[in-house]
């Protein structure tokens, strides 16, 4: 089989080593203020320098090397190999895997965003009937992995909605994507949630179901109900990588290189926390990094800035630091669905994968606050265009083709030869919902038929396709969990 291979690289091997030191020198010199009094003296106990009066604690680059040399070992521990789960909206392999292009990529439709573009053009805040017909419709898109719960219920309290968006999420899909969790009430919600689903505790231990996940605040600051997230979870025994934001030019230095020495620094600071907590947690880092949009200050989600960016910090978790998993991609800051949107989500989808990221996430929005469905549906199509591509041909033996070809003969065609009706469905892309018509004589297009086509798409399904149902005694529990953190924070 002829296959897409070589890998695009960003970084040299020298680049790789230079930004690990400057991570190293920043954690040691400016450090991080953490808004936490256990966590402060947990990391005191680790050997870092903090003044609590300032809730300052700096990191000498031993402390930080010694736990970054622990978690490259870790990954290679013999009963983490296969272990992969969703950590956020892409995917984290917590054991070795190879950097290669992987044609079975996969995607994720997260984002938790509160507004809907809904499919008669209305943006809205979502509702909790927009919450289930979005996982039903992701749960039915055969080339989306997994559904991270793309939006949240306008109408359910802030403070609830991560707990009552786990319940629907696990009732409607087997898809299980990543999840948000605000304070470590949440966290131990979710882990019971799990536990009813794996039907034990134990199980959920073994194979962690929903992941919530702790934050840094760009620049170099952990704020008190992260560092509890993060805290609780690893107490759990669930595993954990911080993420962080770094925008070049706002919240970090205006240079792709320093923005990724200060968003290791502030992801490796949590590796240090995680083993001085636990010394067998489950630990990675991770990097979200962008440009800042110096028109207007905002973190752009896409653009031609961006993805080297982000592909250099998956290449850098995955090779130097031996992290497998996958990034942001399938994004745009389009608001519409149009020809931004698809040119951005393209590409943003084929370049990390191109450079080595297992998966990308998060498909389905517009911008970074907006949920469409027909955009998912076309993001659907968008990726199994990719992996299309990644499969690439056939290159047999060939004898068949050169008696194909004699057969045939010159000035001859295929159309009726045996050989492609035998072979065109399984070597052609067929299933999709793009266009392939040629202009005629006053064929001019008058609307978008692509957009049409998904509409109709999404309708066809949320008309008829109903999830694997979880069985009523599992959706009575896990409703009753649900309830009791609600009624626990009143």
């Amino acid at each position: 089989m002829a296959k897409v291979h070589g890998l695009i690289r960003i970084l040299t091997g020298e680049e790789m080593e230079r930004l690990h030191n400057a991570a190293l020198q920043i954690l040691d010199r400016a450090g991080m203020v953490i808004d936490h009094a256990e966590v402060l003296e947990r990391l005191r106990q680790a050997g870092c320098r903090v003044d609590a009066d300032r809730k300052h604690v700096s990191f000498p680059p031993e402390v930080t090397q010694a736990a970054i040399d622990k978690m490259r070992r870790d990954f290679t521990l013999a009963d983490r190999q296969g272990i992969e789960m969703p950590v956020r909206f892409s995917e984290v392999h917590f054991s070795t895997a190879p950097v290669r292009i992987r044609r079975d990529f996969t995607s994720n439709a997260g984002g938790f965003v509160p507004y809907i573009l809904d499919m008669d053009g209305r943006r809205r805040p979502a509702t909790m009937g927009d919450v289930r017909d979005a996982i039903r419709l992701i749960d039915a898109l055969e080339n989306i992995d997994m559904v991270g719960l793309p939006i949240a219920a306008s109408e359910v309290p802030e403070q609830d909605r991560p707990v009552v968006m786990a319940a629907e999420l696990v009732k409607g899909t087997r898809k299980i994507g990543g999840i948000e969790a605000w304070d470590a009430v949440d966290v131990c919600a979710l882990q019971r949630i799990a536990s009813v689903i794996h039907e034990s505790p134990e199980a959920a231990r073994r194979r962690p179901l929903l992941v919530g996940y702790g934050e840094v605040r760009s620049p170099l600051c952990m704020d008190r109900n992260m560092a509890e997230v993060f805290m609780e979870s690893v107490k759990l025994g669930l595993p954990q990588t911080v993420d962080t934001m770094p925008n070049a030019g706002a919240t970090a230095p205006a240079s792709g290189g320093g923005t990724l020495a200060q968003g290791l620094a502030e992801s490796m600071s949590a590796v240090v926390l995680g083993y001085a907590i636990d010394p067998n947690a489950m630990l990675g880092l991770d990097i979200t990094p962008g440009y800042c949009d110096m028109r207007g200050g905002s973190f752009p989600y896409s653009g031609a800035d961006r993805w080297p960016l982000v592909a250099a910090a998956n290449q850098m978790l995955n090779e130097f630091y031996g992290r497998p998993g996958g990034c942001h991609g399938g994004k745009t800051d389009a608001s519409y669905v149009g020809v931004q949107s698809g040119v951005e989500k393209a590409l943003s989808i084929l370049f990390p994968i191109l450079c080595g990221a297992s998966g990308i996430g998060t498909v389905g929005q517009l911008g970074s606050t907006t949920f469409s469905p027909i955009q998912v549906v076309i993001d659907n199509e968008i990726v199994g265009y990719v992996k299309r591509m990644l499969d690439a041909f056939e290159v047999d033996d060939l004898a068949w083709a050169v008696d194909a070809i004699c057969e045939v003969g010159p000035g001859g065609h295929f159309l009726g030869h045996p050989s492609t009706a035998e072979r065109f469905r399984r070597e052609f892309w067929l299933d999709h919902i793009f266009e392939r018509l040629a202009f005629h004589a006053g064929d001019a297009p008058t609307h978008d038929a692509l957009v049409e086509k998904a509409r109709a798409k999404a309708q066809r399904i949320l008309a008829e396709h109903q999830p694997e149902p979880l069985p009523q005694h599992k959706v009575e529990a896990i409703d009753e969990i649900a309830k009791e953190t609600i009624a626990s924070r009143h």
